[in-house]
């Protein structure tokens, strides 16, 4: 059973993003401030679940999070600023897009880029230990796939409808056989 938040304070949002190894398309970020309540059975870091149960959460979600938000960073702003300052800047963009302000930010890993007027917890696995992390990792992980799958209809060869750009023996065949796209992410190493 997660716990429901770091501080205990109401407004706590848990941060988490998706995408971050993948070889195409962008890095997502959710923010997602929690009632304290909300326990819903199979709550968990997003890895940890199959498609369908995340796609179920992430309705319950939505539906029931005193806020929510999601962003993104672009392949583009990737190769400008690196994966890992990219990941930090659509944190801040969906931040920034919640309707409610937070009291305190809990991220899940171990780095964070302070984002002013925001108190943040860096917690190393934090999706599997705190109930707003985890929803934060659902929200991130399903918008991205979606994205993703939206993105394969137009570039049907890689599979992106499967591997969400993650770096598959799928994925590198057909970066091999057809080369990238404007979606790669041209700083990484992709065969």
């Amino acid at each position: 059973m997660l716990i429901a938040s770091h501080t205990g304070q109401p407004l706590e949002a848990g941060l988490d993003e998706a995408g971050r190894g993948c070889l195409a398309g962008p890095v997502f970020a959710a923010a997602v401030i929690l009632p304290p309540d909300f326990a819903p059975r199979f709550l968990n870091d997003s890895k940890k679940l199959s498609e369908r149960r995340r796609d179920t959460l992430r309705q319950e979600i939505c539906d029931e999070a005193i806020a929510w938000a999601v962003a993104e960073a672009s392949p583009a702003e990737i190769a400008a600023i690196n994966i890992a300052q990219a990941s930090y800047l659509a944190m801040h963009r969906a931040v920034e897009a919640l309707k409610i302000k937070p009291t305190h930010l809990v991220v899940d890993g171990n780095r964070f880029r302070p984002l002013a007027g925001f108190e943040h917890t860096c917690i190393v696995r934090g999706d599997g230990v705190y109930r707003n992390i985890a929803a934060a990792s659902i929200l991130a992980k399903t918008f991205r796939d979606e994205h993703m799958r939206q993105l394969a209809a137009a570039h049907p060869h890689y599979g992106w409808e499967q591997n969400a750009g993650y770096p598959t023996a799928v994925h590198r065949a057909a970066i091999r056989e057809h080369g990238p796209c404007e979606h790669h992410r041209m700083g990484f190493r992709l065969l």
